[in-house]
């Protein structure tokens, strides 16, 4: 009787590298332009399953405090308890639940965004990971780019203000944009 020896699949792990990620948002506002922000301070992992991506899994941490529009007293607005109120929910966090092809080549990550307080199933769709690359100190580096949308109502951010011409200040639909670097763990 002969026997096969096949070699198990693995994971690999990939630490994120908050010097080369970023989260970017944008709203609407007055209902006419949009207004762009981001947040710094991103931790996560990404477990990558080397057979069968559908296995891989990805946890991530924001620091919501690190809020930055361009516009320092929006900045503090929105850490207010109007908003994000960072003294009572200082971090947002996605766990992925589910990974699937999306069939352009990347995937959809589905899993539990908590975001002040409230966790909501989201999906993002991811295009990557890229090759895998050398950095001049010698690290093994990825990289892939995520997006989805929110209803931040969905997640009790829901002041707003009446305008005099009609419409509200602050839309409801929030577009999510991360780009992520990882280093091999």
């Amino acid at each position: 009787m002969a026997s096969t020896t096949s070699n198990p699949a693995t994971t690999t792990t990939w630490k994120l590298d908050p010097a080369h990620s970023h989260a970017e948002f944008k709203i609407k506002h007055m209902m006419i332009s949009n207004v762009k922000g981001s947040f710094n301070g991103l931790s996560g992992t990404l477990t990558e399953h080397s057979t069968d991506a559908t296995l891989s899994s990805v946890d991530a941490s924001v620091d919501v405090s690190s809020i930055s529009t361009g516009d320092a007293q929006r900045d503090t607005h929105l850490k207010s308890a109007d908003f994000f109120d960072v003294e009572k929910y200082p971090t947002m966090t996605f766990k992925s639940t589910s990974v699937k092809p999306n069939g352009d080549g990347g995937y959809n990550v589905t899993g539990d965004l908590v975001l002040h307080g409230q966790t909501r199933q989201q999906t993002f769709a991811v295009e990557g990971p890229s090759a895998p690359g050398k950095d001049p100190w010698g690290n093994t580096r990825i990289g892939l780019s995520a997006t989805t949308k929110i209803n931040r109502k969905d997640y009790g951010l829901s002041w707003n203000a009446a305008l005099e011409t009609g419409g509200i200040l602050v839309g409801d639909d929030v577009n999510i944009t991360i780009e992520a670097q990882f280093i091999k763990a």
